[in-house]
């Protein structure tokens, strides 16, 4: 994918004071207190690289991957975990770190798996929320910014496993 197919959206620049107003909110929620983050691979991984730089509390990390496809039968969203917790989150508090929240069916499902674990609290935080493609009930309690209904690409999010690594989100041109 080159990137003159695509529109600048949201900036390095903003993407890092979003990150910082949202690692300001998790230091005063969780003041002296240890976190977990926990980060859904592959999209989240730039975003909690400068999420736990810049939130300055005790904190512990892992990663799980949720996969969702359709079943071609009936059309129903076949949802799994491909890489599971590696560390004991019970009675600890948890942050999911997802670059963005769409239709969140997904995060409602990593959600409830995580709950089964009876951490001490459980918040979502997102880069991006995307409202508009809500399919579930859900809210994030960290947002950084909301958007409208574009397909972006930059800063973890990709096309076909391409443009992760941009420092820039973009949009596609129609």
């Amino acid at each position: 994918m080159l990137k003159d197919e695509m529109i600048p959206y949201i900036q390095e620049k903003e993407i890092k004071e979003l990150i910082n107003k949202l690692a300001k909110q998790i230091e005063s929620d969780y003041k002296g207190l240890e976190i977990t983050f926990i980060c859904a691979l592959k999209g989240s991984v730039p975003l909690i690289a400068d999420l736990m730089r810049a939130v300055n509390l005790p904190q512990r990390v892992d990663f799980v991957k949720v996969t969702a496809a359709s079943d071609n039968l009936n059309e129903d969203m076949v949802i799994k975990i491909t890489k599971d917790l590696s560390v004991n989150i019970t009675g600890k508090h948890v942050i999911i770190v997802e670059e963005i929240v769409d239709t969140a069916r997904t995060l409602l499902f990593l959600r409830d798996r995580i709950l089964v674990a009876q951490p001490a609290s459980l918040k979502i935080l997102t880069l991006l929320d995307k409202p508009a493609r809500r399919v579930v009930k859900l809210k994030p309690d960290y947002v950084g910014r909301v958007i409208d209904d574009r397909y972006v690409v930059g800063y973890g999010l990709d096309e076909n496993e391409m443009g992760r690594n941009y420092r820039d989100i973009y949009y596609l041109r129609h």
